[in-house]
This record gives C-alpha cells, sequence and structure tokens, in this order.
C-alpha cells in the first residue's frame, strides 16, 4: 500500500454522508469527544471512520499538527474533538488528542539564551542540536570542523535566531 490512499481505496464508502449529514452534525457537535480509526491518509491529513457513526467521516487536517510529529497510519485507533463541519463535502473536523496534548517549546527559546542540547545529526552544513522535545536548531560549522563532534554529544550553545514563520533556530557554539 502506497503511504497515502483515500478512504475508498481502503475500503470505505463515503457515498452515504450527504443523505445523513444534518443528523451527522446534530450528533457530533463542535467540542464532542469522538473515538475511529484511519481510513485515508493524504498529505493534507488523515481521513477517519468515526466509531458510532459509520455515514460520518472525519478529516484531521495537518495545519492542526504539530510541526514535529507524524500523521497516523492507516488502521490506527484514534481519539480527538470535533473542531468544525463542512457542509460542502459533509466532512467532520477532528483535532486528534495526541496533537493537542502537544506543548509546542519553540517559543520557549530566545536570542542570546545559552542551553545545553545534545548533538542528533553531523551534516556537511553543521551539527543539528537537539534542545527540547520537538525542538532542534542548527550550529553552523566551517571546514572539517564537524569532526570534533559525535551524535550524542551534550553541547552548549547559545541561541542566535528563532524563526518562528519556518520553525527554525540558529545556533552558535558556546564556551562553557
Amino acid at each position: 500500500m502506497s503511504e497515502y490512499s483515500w478512504p475508498w481505496e481502503n475500503g470505505r464508502c463515503t457515498t452515504e454522508a450527504a443523505p445523513a449529514w444534518t443528523e451527522t452534525v446534530r450528533v457530533l457537535p463542535v467540542g464532542t469527544p469522538l473515538t475511529g480509526e484511519v481510513v485515508g491518509r493524504q498529505p493534507f491529513g488523515v481521513f477517519l471512520a468515526i466509531d458510532g457513526h459509520p455515514e460520518a467521516v472525519g478529516l484531521a487536517r495537518i495545519d492542526r499538527m504539530p510541526r514535529c510529529m507524524e500523521l497516523p497510519t492507516v488502521g490506527r485507533p484514534v481519539t480527538g474533538e470535533v473542531v468544525w463541519h463542512a457542509e460542502h463535502n459533509h466532512q467532520v473536523g477532528v483535532e486528534l488528542r495526541e496533537w493537542a496534548e502537544h506543548e509546542d517549546l519553540l517559543p520557549r527559546f530566545r536570542a542570546g539564551q545559552v542551553v545545553r542540547g545534545l548533538i542528533t545529526r553531523i551534516t556537511p552544513i553543521g551539527v543539528f542540536v537537539r534542545l527540547a522535545d520537538c525542538v532542534e536548531g542548527l550550529v553552523p560549522l566551517a571546514g572539517p570542523s564537524t569532526e570534533l563532534f559525535r551524535a550524542g554529544q551534550d553541547m552548549p550553545v547559545r541561541v542566535v535566531t528563532v524563526d518562528h514563520e519556518r520553525n527554525r533556530i540558529l545556533l552558535a557554539e558556546s564556551v562553557p
């Protein structure tokens, strides 16, 4: 199976959603907790079969997913909450619980701050350092100096810039 698929490619028929739309919106208002199973996966999000509502099609969009997480795979059970309804395509918008409970730690970092992290990758352009859960920054290096580092090594760094729009942190080596 491909990484991406539509619900009907996985045996989930979505043609009965339109006649039952009014009832679906009534029984699944915004704020309703739900459980279900991933029945389709696209670059923009995952389609869900909602438990107890065979006619309903849920969609958890990637724009609601924390940047460090991955889309759940087809067949995986999920829990979440209804966050919107789309009448034009009869979809119930869902925020997955694991996404909602994830704290974005990027805003905790500020230019000039000195922190410690673990080296995760060493590349020709520099060293990537993990500062917190889902937060990695780059220490650019020139020349063969990457040979001085190893993955897993603790490293003091200074935050140079935090780019919130592109979710990037530029770091510099810091002398302890």
